[in-house]
């Protein structure tokens, strides 16, 4: 089980770091108009530097075999899962906001016959935070793999699943 355990905590770390690579490319804050992230730079940090530190400590567990790294392991987990809460439910009102009319902000001066101003027609659009380019799949199978590493590490350090 404990192997189990590093293989989905290892598949949790690369979904991750696959919206952290999103965030990043898509929290451009010298852009224009571009609306803020609604996830704080320090939650994310202490996120990935918890999550990278935990699967470590892991990993040395499973080589020295010592069960004080395995219950480390646990209280890090708890840290990873509270700042990965916080920053989902941050992330929710986000995502229903793609649900409505979100674009580009379009202050298209158009000039001609109806003078400066929008275009025609066109109302201005708002445009989503970073964390709204996130997948729903990838947020999902985070949050559960996430969810599954816990409890595996969990049953693990205490003794459940053999050695």
């Amino acid at each position: 089980m404990r192997f189990v355990a590093l293989i989905v905590w290892f598949i949790t770390a690369l979904w991750g770091l696959y919206m952290l690579a999103v965030w990043l490319i898509e929290n451009d804050a010298t852009r224009k108009g571009t609306a803020a992230s609604r996830l704080p730079l320090p939650v994310i940090l202490a996120h990935v530097s918890f999550a990278v530190t935990g699967l470590g400590v892991w990993v040395a567990y499973l080589l020295l075999d010592r069960p004080a790294l395995a219950w480390t392991a646990v209280g890090i987990l708890v840290a990873i899962a509270l700042l990965g809460l916080s920053m989902f439910a941050r992330w929710i009102p986000v995502y229903r906001m793609a649900d409505e009319e979100v674009g580009v902000p379009v202050g298209v001066m158009s000039g001609g016959a109806h003078g400066p101003g929008p275009a025609p027609g066109i109302g201005s659009l708002r445009e989503l935070p970073a964390e709204g380019s996130f997948p729903l799949l990838i947020v999902l199978a985070h949050g559960v793999f996430a969810v599954s590493t816990v409890v595996l590490v969990v049953l693990t350090a205490l003794g459940v699943g053999g050695s």
